[in-house]
């Protein structure tokens, strides 16, 4: 047997169209670094090409044999999701991928996009080139995921049963927590935080608060701002009401932006350098790359001016708008932003 070495793997209810395609995917338990002998006996049991990433469909009497080898191999809470999934009329598909490539197909998509909102990977730390290609632009109503070209058929179908379909919306992402919800969060409007976002424990999203995909938390945080594609926010900061990150989706940016630490962007705010620990934007001031700042000593005095990139990385600054001048200045702080441990206790 060659090397089992396996990245991830997930076992799956898929959605498919009336072209039979796959058009979503729900892994309720996605693997990180599987164990190698459980590794071994799936690719084994479902004729994977050792090496290569696959999408295997599981049927009745594959799932029959696979839940035995499992349950044989002491494998049990494998078989018996193996058993239990099997009941769901021919949508068990087996995704393993051998490396972290990009994603090639839904499957592999909705695999990674789970993996980050299990809090098994961190944003950043997958390969999600071409992500957006490979998903489909879908219909999220109540009776789940629907291709558009079928949406009007079940919008008729559902009218002429009495009922209505409801379109919560159309989009490439789905919410967060149709799939998972991590343990210790609050989301207030749980429609503005995608699959794929990481929430860490003891972080709240207000209802205003919105999370993408590949973007996050350490947690605890207070987030009722944007949070974009692509950033991070350590624990204990606070992103206020209407505050904005820069992501690297929007402008061809490529800038990788982050949120430190004990930070505070105030409301209305926004940031497109990398905040460094402890430090705190000023309600309704939007500080981009080249932005220019005086910079102050504790005393007031004027130290230099610089670019507001040439500050990222630079712990316990304020960043704030002089009120006579209207020019922007960034401070020293002998204090951090402490949050309140009632609104962070989510157990």
């Amino acid at each position: 047997m060659n090397d089992m070495t396996i990245h991830c793997l997930g076992l799956g209810l898929a959605t498919r169209n009336a072209k039979n395609e796959i058009i979503e995917v729900y892994y309720p338990q996605p693997l990180l670094n599987p164990d190698t002998a459980l590794s071994s006996l799936l690719v084994t049991s479902c004729a994977i090409q050792t090496g290569e990433n696959s999408v295997t469909q599981i049927d009745e009497k594959l799932a029959s044999a696979l839940a035995s080898k499992l349950l044989e191999a002491k494998f049990a809470k494998h078989a018996e999701q193996v058993q239990q999934m099997n009941e769901g009329q021919g949508q068990l598909i087996l995704c393993v991928l051998f490396t972290d490539s990009a994603p090639k197909n839904v499957a592999e998509a909705y695999l990674k996009l789970h993996l980050l909102s299990h809090r098994l990977c961190k944003p950043q730390s997958l390969n999600l080139d071409g992500l957006f290609a490979v998903l489909h632009n879908l219909a999220w109503t109540n009776e789940g995921a629907i291709d558009l070209e079928e949406l009007p058929a079940r919008q008729m179908a559902a009218r002429l049963a009495g009922t209505t379909l409801e379109v919560a919306s159309v989009d490439k992402f789905p919410k967060m927590t149709s799939y998972v919800v991590p343990a210790g969060v609050r989301i207030a409007h749980t429609a503005r935080v995608r699959l794929g976002a990481y929430l860490g424990a003891g972080t709240t999203v207000m209802h205003e608060g919105f999370v993408n995909f590949n973007a996050g938390t350490e947690g605890p945080a207070m987030i009722e701002g944007r949070i974009s594609a692509g950033v991070m926010v350590g624990a204990n900061s606070d992103l206020g009401g209407g505050c904005s990150t820069m992501g690297t989706l929007s402008g061809g940016g490529t800038e990788v932006i982050w949120v430190g630490e004990n930070c505070l962007i105030g409301a209305n705010a926004g940031i497109g350098i990398p905040l460094a620990n402890g430090c705190t934007v000023e309600a309704g001031l939007y500080l981009t790359a080249g932005t220019k700042l005086n910079v102050l000593g504790a005393d007031g005095a004027l130290l230099k001016t610089v670019k507001a990139k040439d500050l990222a990385g630079v712990e316990d600054l304020l960043f704030r708008r002089n009120s006579l001048s209207g020019g922007v200045e960034c401070v020293p702080l002998k204090s951090s932003i402490s949050l309140n441990d009632d609104l962070h206790s989510h157990n």
